[in-house]
């Protein structure tokens, strides 16, 4: 240790780098944007500076409580970003590494499908849902957390339960079973087989583009397996390019970089359920394509 050094000072920066990948982690599942989670962690890191540590018993509950206190901030600004987002708004994928997918808890809480649904809480109910139901965290810590009374916390985290229940998707499906899939989408997609996208789509698919008014997308979402493989083969033939995918692993699911005459164009999860498509997510916004060439750590613990 340099003589200069402040012993405090080094604990407490030892304690944030310990538990940095958990803190990401935590907001970006409540707010769904890897540069606002930086932005929260930031801020974190500046208030966890200056913190008495002699009064914290559990450095870890701690900066967890920061953290979603100022993720949940971050996320009221946020609901009104959206509000006047130009079409389908989608979260920020992340180049995840391979550990996640095998933590199946962890691959469903980050897929887009369920971060989809969690837009659809308020901010105080995704909070609590995150906390409890990703993180497992006490019910007497999120109270802490999110200000309101230990029994307040367990009503609403019932609701918001209940809530992501009903839309959440119907069945888990083996990172081996989604990689098939894909691999047929793929073909297709590159080919602009019109029969084998349909192959592999499901009747009832649905289909969201989110450019953010920055790169051309569909401004509403496109249901249906006919549309959507017309919209599909439609536009690489009419915008006359050579479209190829990469497989990768996104938000710990197989997914695609795709790149447009050998240019990043965007990225594609997929939602796959009875080996069949049944939700398409196509990330062209430029803004949030910044995760994708460097995987990102993410853990529960």
């Amino acid at each position: 240790m340099d003589e200069h050094s402040d012993p405090t000072t080094d604990q407490a920066t030892a304690a944030f780098l310990t538990h940095r990948n958990l803190l990401f982690t935590v907001a970006y599942e409540m707010l769904g944007s890897a540069a606002d989670a930086e932005d929260v962690l930031q801020e974190t890191w500046l208030r966890w500076m200056r913190i008495d540590l002699e009064q914290v018993r559990d450095e870890r509950a701690y900066l967890v409580r920061i953290t979603t206190r100022r993720a949940l901030d971050r996320l009221r600004t946020l609901k009104r970003r959206k509000e006047a987002y130009v079409g389908p708004w989608l979260p920020e994928p992340l180049l995840t590494t391979p550990d996640v997918a095998e933590d199946v808890e962890l691959a469903e809480s980050l897929s887009m499908a369920l971060m989809l649904v969690l837009e659809t809480l308020s901010p105080t109910e995704r909070a609590v849902f995150v906390l409890r139901e990703v993180f497992d965290v006490a019910y007497d810590e999120i109270a802490e957390a999110v200000g309101k009374t230990p029994a307040t916390v367990r009503q609403i985290a019932h609701r918001a339960r209940r809530h992501v229940e009903a839309r959440r998707p119907r069945e888990t499906v083996s990172p081996d079973e989604t990689r098939a899939v894909m691999e047929s989408f793929l073909r297709a997609l590159e080919t602009g087989d019109t029969q084998g996208l349909l192959d592999v789509l499901a009747p009832d698919v649905v289909l969201l583009s989110d450019g953010g008014g920055v790169r051309q997308a569909a401004p509403r979402p496109i249901s249906g397996a006919g549309k959507v493989a017309r919209y599909i083969v439609g536009g690489i033939g009419k915008a006359q390019v050579t479209l190829t995918g990469e497989p990768t692993v996104i938000n710990g699911a197989p997914g695609l970089v795709v790149r447009v005459d050998g240019e990043t164009d965007g990225v594609i999860a997929l939602q796959v359920e009875g080996a069949r498509i049944i939700g398409l997510y196509y990330v062209r916004n430029p803004h949030k394509l910044t995760r994708i060439e460097s995987e990102v750590r993410l853990t529960l613990r």
